[in-house]
């Protein structure tokens, strides 16, 4: 009788234990939409398959944000196929020359990657959309403003890009240059540097350098996109959170989706400050392993 009521108690505790561990279950991360409530991967896909532009706004060293990234463009590519054209911020415009040659097939990988101003984590995070973009012919397209420039605009304001030759102004829109700073988006970062994080920098003007960069990045995504294609482009959460940065120089007339990446305590539910920071926001524990 006793050893009937041990095993009794002892298959009680241990299905108490497996409920705990299945409620305890870690999740890599959870999709939400705009206004907080869980979403699935496949319901984003098949919103922002739909859409003109596709912004992805990644944090720079998560593991899980650079595979989603790739996932999402290979199932955008199955619908799309060479309608689809990818853009990226980690690429600087005149840096497109070597990317179409790469892709041309007129030089090898190690010329590419020895050539090219690569990220640090380029082979880790980057390379595979790369070389998945080469392999389905898709065109890379480089967004981004020649960071040297944006230095110039940091250090001695946008009236400096005047000085420069043609060539280099052909990598950014045209001047002279509007930037509201207003936006809430450079608003906030005037208001950091202000706070001792800008050293002898001047605020205005560190918020100016980041609205060449997003003013460039449009500039380039306008620039090669065209009706009926899909354009998934990468880039600092920052650059697109709040439907500001990048947004704010794009034409309204097209129908964008965007996409932010958090990081939360928890991923159960949505923290009140990334509510509504995009069409779909995806947030992973903070404690995920990270790319560097």
């Amino acid at each position: 009788m006793k050893t009937t009521i041990f095993s009794l108690i002892f298959c009680l505790v241990f299905i108490g234990f497996s409920e705990k561990n299945v409620q305890a279950q870690k999740n890599a991360y959870q999709i939400f939409d705009k206004t907080g409530k869980k979403t699935t991967y496949e319901e984003m896909l098949k919103n922002i398959a739909k859409s003109d532009i596709v912004f992805f706004g990644e944090l720079h060293n998560n593991s899980i944000a650079h595979w989603l990234e790739l996932e999402l463009f290979i199932d955008l590519y199955n619908i799309h196929k060479t309608n689809l054209l990818i853009g990226a911020e980690m690429f600087e415009a005149d840096n497109q020359l070597i990317i179409n040659e790469y892709f041309q097939k007129h030089i090898s990988t190690k010329n590419f990657e020895e050539e090219a101003k690569l990220w640090d984590n380029y082979k880790t995070d980057y390379k595979p959309i790369v070389e998945k973009a080469l392999q389905y012919q898709i065109p890379l397209i480089a967004t981004n403003v020649p960071r040297r420039y944006a230095s110039m605009v940091a250090k001695k304001g946008l009236e400096s890009l005047n000085s420069l030759e043609n060539t280099a102004l052909s990598y950014m829109p045209p001047l002279p240059l509007e930037i509201n700073l207003q936006a809430q988006c450079y608003a906030n970062m005037i208001q950091m540097m202000q706070n001792g994080h800008g050293g002898d920098m001047k605020p205005e003007n560190f918020a100016k350098a980041q609205g060449l960069k997003d003013a460039t990045m449009a500039f380039h995504i306008e620039k090669y996109w065209t009706q009926g294609k899909v354009l998934l482009h990468f880039n600092g959460a920052y650059h697109s959170d709040n439907f500001e940065g990048i947004l704010l120089f794009i034409k309204k007339t097209k129908n964008i989706q965007t996409i932010s990446f958090a990081e939360q305590d928890q991923t159960e539910q949505l923290d009140k400050e990334n509510i509504g920071k995009a069409n779909f926001i995806i947030i992973s524990p903070k404690t995920m392993s990270k790319s560097y």
